[in-house]
């Protein structure tokens, strides 16, 4: 195995920092330090004004990495940053009483975490700085940061090392504060709303709550499968079930499928399930969370993305049938035959697998096919089919159809809603159904069935509105992000050779 030390004699940029910190502790320093009282962030201390004529200065004490460094002859200039902002400081050699505590300024740079002690006033140039009084180094770099005027650029680099580039890429930190932004808007909303926050199980002993591939693993102890969730659905119903009226839960979620820009195998979402309510309810509730989000963290409502205005401040609603018959010409309202139904896919090019074994699957497929691509406005599409919708409530004008919809905007799903399913004699049947899919070649149908959560609907849910929305996506649009890998702290990345 390769040492430390031949990593080091091999790097001529890294013997040479770490010859400094050999000098650094030649003058009785501590390269490495240890807690220091970190008083003010940066981004408050440029919120004040220098001291007035006459006035005592107020020392402000903070902390933070070296990001540009100009020490020349017994003064220089530099740069610190925190996650709040940047500021400038300023340091003199006759501030110091000890000539090492000026050596330690010299042998710092661009990089190193210091700690400073000092009074504002503005340059000439009119920057706010901070005139050092006391330095100290906290932690010496020794791994040089990429050239300062190109960053961090290599995109692959840039999520396989995202410290350096959350370090060397200011828009980068602005993505994830503003990430942490909209996580927190929804928290803010939905406890306004009397919602309580849950926490459930990230391992299921069977698939479900989704249609999708699940990872696989084992409980040594157990001797037994489990997998890891697809959704949280299951658990937060039968919360619901249990006497609480309103809960949600944000976490992740873990789907066995490809990597794009859309899609990572880990991801965050927020399901919320609401005794009483219906899925129009659950159009009204994500509107709001979308639209309150998008005021936190950009205080407008249309954004450009992808090339095309996003107007947020209108919603559509439009049946899925529909919008296949404008789109198409294809009128699925009317009754047809499977046969038919073939027929007419054949005629527009649709496909049809073989585990398609009712009209509904086609005309979901129609939609897919057809209908999805052609979204660029915040657009809720209701009335999914039974077939495939085996959580959702049939809807009492049309029992083909279910109370769901999902949110496109831009062809892309964020939401997903239905008005749930509560009878437990027709969820049994559904699960069955899906078993049969299953069986057919559909690998994302639920290949058995959850008798605890059958069990649970029989004990008494009450009508109950639910809510999934994507945060990865939602993120990415709110920030002009091209790839969820732009919004994801540490993307999912095959492995290098």
């Amino acid at each position: 195995m390769k040492r430390y030390a031949d990593f080091i004699a091999e790097d001529r940029l890294l013997a040479e920092q770490w010859q400094k910190v050999k000098e650094i502790k030649e003058l009785g320093f501590e390269p490495f330090g240890k807690k220091y009282d970190k008083q003010f962030m940066i981004g408050d201390i440029l919120k004040n004004e220098p001291a007035a004529e006459g006035e005592e200065p107020k020392e402000f004490k903070t902390a933070g990495r070296i990001m540009g460094y100009r020490v020349q002859g017994k003064a220089g200039f530099a740069h610190i940053e925190d996650q709040t902002g940047r500021i400038q400081f300023y340091a003199r050699k006759d501030a110091f009483e000890d000539e090492k505590n000026w050596q330690l300024v010299r042998k710092c740079g661009v990089g190193d975490i210091v700690g400073i002690t000092g009074t504002l006033f503005i340059t000439r140039t009119g920057e706010k700085t901070l005139r050092v009084k006391e330095f100290t180094l906290l932690s010496k770099n020794v791994k040089a940061l990429p050239e300062k005027f190109h960053g961090l650029t290599d995109v692959e680099t840039r999520y396989r090392k995202r410290h350096i580039d959350l370090i060397m890429n200011k828009e980068v930190k602005e993505t994830f504060i503003k990430r942490s932004q909209v996580v927190n808007e929804f928290r803010n909303v939905l406890a306004g709303k009397g919602f309580l926050e849950v926490e459930t199980p990230m391992m299921h002993p069977i698939v479900g709550g989704a249609a999708a591939k699940p990872f696989i693993t084992h409980h040594n102890a157990l001797d037994m499968t489990l997998y890891l969730r697809i959704a949280p659905e299951l658990y937060l119903k039968k919360l619901i079930v249990g006497g609480f009226d309103r809960v949600f839960e944000i976490n992740r979620c873990f789907r066995n499928e490809g990597i794009s820009t859309r899609h990572n195998p880990e991801f965050t979402t927020m399901e919320l399930y609401m005794a009483y309510a219906n899925y129009e309810v659950m159009m009204d509730i994500t509107e709001e969370l979308i639209q309150k989000s998008a005021m936190r963290v950009a205080g407008k409502l249309e954004f450009d993305y992808n090339g095309k205005t996003i107007n947020l401040g209108k919603f559509n609603r439009v049946h899925m049938v529909d919008m296949i018959k404008e789109v198409t010409g294809v009128d699925f309202w009317k009754e047809m035959t499977f046969e038919e139904a073939k027929s007419v896919a054949k005629e527009h090019h649709v496909p049809v697998a073989p585990h398609m074994t009712s009209i509904g699957h086609i005309i979901n497929e129609f939609f897919e096919e057809k209908c999805e691509e052609r979204i660029v406005q915040p657009t809720f599409i209701y009335g999914h089919p039974v077939e495939i919708s085996p959580l959702a409530k049939k809807s009492p004008e049309d029992p083909r159809f279910t109370e769901r919809f999902e949110l496109f905007i831009d062809a892309r799903e964020y939401a997903n809603a239905f008005s749930e399913l509560n009878d437990p004699a027709d969820q049994r049947s559904r699960f069955e159904a899906q078993i049969e899919e299953a069986e057919l070649g559909n690998d994302e149908a639920t290949p058995e069935i959850d008798d605890s959560f059958v069990e649970a609907l029989e004990a008494g849910l009450p009508p109950t509105g639910g809510l999934g929305i994507g945060i990865d996506r939602l993120v990415m649009l709110l920030t002009g992000s091209p790839t969820i890998k732009d919004v994801i702290l540490f993307p999912t990345l095959k492995k290098k050779d």
